[in-house]
């Protein structure tokens, strides 16, 4: 567990440090804000894309060694997005970063859905889900406040390395597979696995929702920023990456929720933080800055209770091929992030933050309608 927290605050260092940089890297290179979440969106995208792939390989091949080279390349990638002279450049990096990141992504609920008893499976996928968010908060508490110190290619160099160290770590501590079965790595039994998991009635909803809840999550945080750094705000760079000690209470509500549900059922509760969502969402509209900053602790609370439900439900009731249900359920997670992170910015320039909170809303809606009148009624 403790690699596997190493592994998942790292992957999420790796992916998120540049959220807080987007003002400076949109002052840098002339970009407007939907530009500037490129640097993120194409992160996404390429481990989206990533996922498809790397979840039939790991069944083929084994966990861990898909995950070692997974974190090296991506630490490797940042290192060398930090020195490139272009805004392409960079682009390039983060996207090749985002690729190999999914080796990770796509194999460690599966490790720990093969690892773990499934008497605790929902308190270990809460305590994963906890490093998700601690890595996510921390690469954007460090890039956030050091880049009100040092340039902001100094701070992605530092990131890099930081997160070159978690690797290395978690090559040395995570334990080999005991329960892993290799299945041959044959695409007509891949594209075969993918026509089970649709025809499941649970899984390709909490797909839909993974792509839903992640797409609202990642446009408030790409476009909060914006907001305070303008009138009537005008906050400093170091106090918008603050903003992310929000994830903490992600950290608790992912294992406290897991838990939960292993004594209710995730069916019973997992719309009631989609609702805790929308309304962090509705405080986030008032002016004062004291509940814009409640309203997002209450809206990451939700998001990462839900995510947690959602992503240790998918290994439940996926009974074969595991690795590419995962794969499939995250695939949707990161194509959410990288379209609608993206689709924000024209909300932005549309309507400021009410329009962004309108794009969120209908996102939240959405995901609200197929928890409570179809999810709700799963085993």
């Amino acid at each position: 567990m403790l690699a596997l927290f190493l592994g998942a605050f790292s992957t999420f260092v790796l992916l998120y440090c540049v959220q807080p940089l987007m003002p400076i890297l949109s002052d840098a290179f002339g970009i407007d804000a939907a530009t500037s979440s490129l640097s993120l969106s194409v992160s996404t995208g390429m481990l989206a894309i990533g996922l498809l792939v790397t979840g039939p390989v790991s069944d083929a091949v084994g966990r861990k060694s898909i995950m070692t080279i997974a974190l090296l390349s991506a630490s490797a990638c940042t290192l060398l997005a930090a020195v490139m002279p272009n805004w392409m450049g960079i682009l390039i990096m983060r996207a090749l970063a985002g690729l190999s990141l999914s080796g990770l992504c796509a194999v460690a609920m599966t490790y720990l859905n093969e690892e773990i008893h499934p008497r605790y499976i929902g308190l270990s996928m809460g305590l994963y889900i906890s490093g998700n968010s601690i890595g996510g908060m921390s690469g954007r508490l460090i890039s956030g406040v050091m880049v009100d110190w040092v340039p902001w290619r100094w701070t992605l160099a530092i990131i890099g390395i930081v997160a070159l160290i978690a690797a290395i770590l978690f090559m040395c501590w995570l334990p080999p597979s005991k329960h892993f079965s290799p299945r041959p790595l044959n695409w007509r039994s891949v594209l075969s696995g993918f026509t089970v998991h649709f025809r499941d009635r649970g899984l390709p909803w909490l797909f839909a929702e993974a792509f839903l809840l992640m797409g609202g999550f990642v446009t408030l945080y790409n476009y909060i920023a914006y907001r305070l750094l303008t009138e009537p705000y005008q906050v400093s760079q170091a106090l918008v990456g603050l903003l992310s000690i929000a994830y903490l209470s992600g950290t608790y509500s992912s294992a406290w929720a897991g838990s939960l549900a292993d004594r209710l059922g995730r069916h019973r509760i997992f719309w009631m933080f989609i609702v805790m969502m929308l309304v962090g969402l509705a405080i986030t509209l008032f002016e004062p800055i004291s509940l814009i900053l409640i309203g997002i602790l209450v809206f990451t609370f939700g998001f990462f209770a839900a995510h947690s439900l959602a992503s240790g439900w998918v290994g439940q009731r996926a009974s074969q091929a595991k690795g590419q249900a995962s794969s499939l359920y995250l695939f949707s997670y990161y194509l959410g992030s990288s379209v609608a992170g993206t689709l924000g910015g024209a909300f932005w320039f549309w309507g400021g933050w009410s329009g962004v909170a309108l794009f969120i809303a209908v996102l939240l809606s959405i995901a609200l309608a197929i928890g409570a009148l179809h999810l709700r009624r799963l085993a």
